[in-house]
Order: structure tokens, then C-alpha cells, then sequence
């Protein structure tokens, strides 16, 4: 059974920072994007950053030149950093990664159960 399990989340001030990790674990043969969405109360769910094998990153223009996404392929890792957090960035915030656990069964998403950021202002 494979597993995204995140941590890192809590409340802070606007201006500060946060930094979130995401492990991925289990029978794991390759994963290649990895990402980080989120969700606000009302929204749809929407896409924060993500990152390839090769390690290129993409960013929402939101949130472009405050967040930072990073991995560590060793460890099965993805982290996002980020930084001069705003009110509007308030919400669960859910890693995702596109694995396969066979070299005999196509790759598909699998995503982690959310971590709760706030932002007061």
C-alpha cells in the first residue's frame, strides 16, 4: 500500500514562513511528477507547484517568487517552502505524486490526506 503522508502545516502570520514535506512510502518502483494542490473552503481544488523527476519546477503565477517546491528523489520526498504568506493562502494543502508501484502496471496519481495552513492577518 503506498502512502503520501504530509507535515509542516500550521497557523502563521502573514509575512511568514512555512516549509511542508511530503514522504511517499511503500512498494514505490519509480515516481515522476510530484506536486502540491490546495483547496480553500468554497474554492476548487487548484494547483500550487509541482515538480518533475529531473527536478524543473512550475509554479501557479500566484504564487511565484514566494514558494519554492524541492525534492529528494533518495528519500521519496517533495517539499514546498514558503515564504511572505498572505491570508489568501489559507487552506489544506494535498501532495500528489504520479508513481507506479510495477514496471507491469501503468502510473497513476496518488495523492496524501492534507495538511491545514492559516494565515492570519
Amino acid at each position: 500500500q503506498v502512502q503520501l503522508v504530509e507535515s509542516g502545516g500550521g497557523l502563521v502570520q502573514a509575512g511568514g514562513s512555512l516549509r511542508l514535506s511530503c514522504a511517499a512510502s511503500g512498494r514505490i518502483v519509480s515516481i515522476n511528477a510530484m506536486g502540491w494542490y490546495r483547496q480553500a473552503p468554497g474554492k476548487e481544488r487548484e494547483l500550487v507547484a509541482v515538480i518533475n523527476s529531473g527536478g524543473t519546477p512550475n509554479y501557479a503565477y500566484s504564487v511565484k517568487g514566494r514558494f519554492t517546491i524541492s525534492r529528494d528523489n533518495a528519500k521519496n520526498t517533495v517539499y514546498l517552502q514558503m515564504n511572505s504568506l498572505k491570508p489568501e493562502d489559507t487552506a489544506v494543502y494535498y501532495c500528489n505524486g504520479r508513481l507506479r508501484t510495477s514496471w507491469m502496471t501503468p502510473e497513476y496519481d496518488c495523492w496524501g490526506h492534507g495538511t491545514q495552513v492559516t494565515v492570519s492577518s
